[in-house]
């Protein structure tokens, strides 16, 4: 599956759309609501996507001009624009989350094809190209999306996107120790080994192993329980 920059960003816009239309249904109670993420409202989520994608112009910031940017100042600041911005009202989370993704979807624009080569380091101290920040939203636009428990579900995510999250899950884990099998994708993977294996539709597959979904609709050959699997956030 392809991870080129330029092909991602209409998918990125695309996603983005679905999203804003979803938050738009939300009213200030339903914003305050919690969300299935622990000691998280749907108003933290809205504004964790919204200062991700500032946080990811920061790095192509780093691209384009050569100049190390940090992707956020501290875990400490990271955590308190996440709770301060939590309280809004809905309109004002929406506004928010439209003007941030415009932004990104500018810096995008300006990054010159040469920069995406560019080696940045993402939060965790990870070095990656440049090229991956485009993927990197994606996987946050459309994550986040399930977890505001709104009506969106993995089983709306595009198959081209269920596929490639599979695809990169498998080549960035050693476990569990498992042979995925996408039966509605044509897809399989090992982590680490080939058996037992884990059998369903690639959406399924993908919500299970970030630990949106408790496994159900998959299968395991030979017969036993769903390995214990860690939580994306």
């Amino acid at each position: 599956m392809t991870a080129d920059p330029l092909v991602l960003i209409a998918e990125v816009d695309r996603a983005t759309a679905r999203l804003l239309a979803t938050a738009h249904t939300l009213d200030d109670d339903a914003v305050r609501a919690s969300c299935p993420l622990p000691g998280w409202t749907r108003g933290h989520v809205l504004t964790h996507v919204a200062r991700n994608a500032d946080s990811l112009i920061n790095l192509l910031t780093w691209a384009r001009t050569g100049v190390e940017t940090p992707q956020y100042p501290s875990d400490e600041a990271r955590e308190a624009g996440i709770q301060a911005g939590a309280p809004r009202p809905a309109a004002e989370q929406v506004a928010d989350l439209a003007a941030a993704s415009e932004r990104f979807a500018k810096a995008v624009d300006d990054i010159p094809a040469e920069a995406w080569a560019t080696m940045v380091r993402w939060r965790g101290g990870r070095a990656q190209p440049a090229a991956r920040i485009v993927w990197t939203r994606l996987t946050e636009v459309e994550i986040h999306h399930v977890d505001l428990d709104a009506g969106y579900t993995p089983a709306d995510w595009p198959d081209a996107f269920s596929h490639r999250l599979l695809h990169d899950l498998a080549n960035g884990r050693t476990e569990p120790a498992i042979r995925l099998e996408a039966t509605d994708l044509g897809h399989t993977a090992a982590i680490g080994a080939d058996s037992p294996t884990v059998s369903g539709p690639g959406h399924a597959l993908a919500a299970w192993l970030i630990g949106r979904s408790a496994g159900d609709g998959l299968t395991v050959t030979p017969d036993g329980p769903l390995p214990p699997v860690p939580t994306w956030r």
